[in-house]
């Protein structure tokens, strides 16, 4: 291997973790809220805010 093949490579493991670290908070991000929203969905049916009829 060359000394240019070593300064690509370099480039090429660079580029990844720079995608790396532009996905993954997204990622986290739509997890997280996709679970927020859950919890709130199960706890609207929970707990209904309708009055009872007498």
């Amino acid at each position: 291997m060359s000394y240019q093949d070593y300064v690509i490579a370099a480039y090429a493991v660079f580029a990844v973790v720079l995608a790396w670290d532009f996905v993954a908070p997204r990622l986290q991000l739509r997890r997280e809220l996709r679970a927020a929203r859950l919890r709130a969905q199960r706890a609207g049916n929970r707990n209904p805010q309708t009055e009872p009829t007498r």
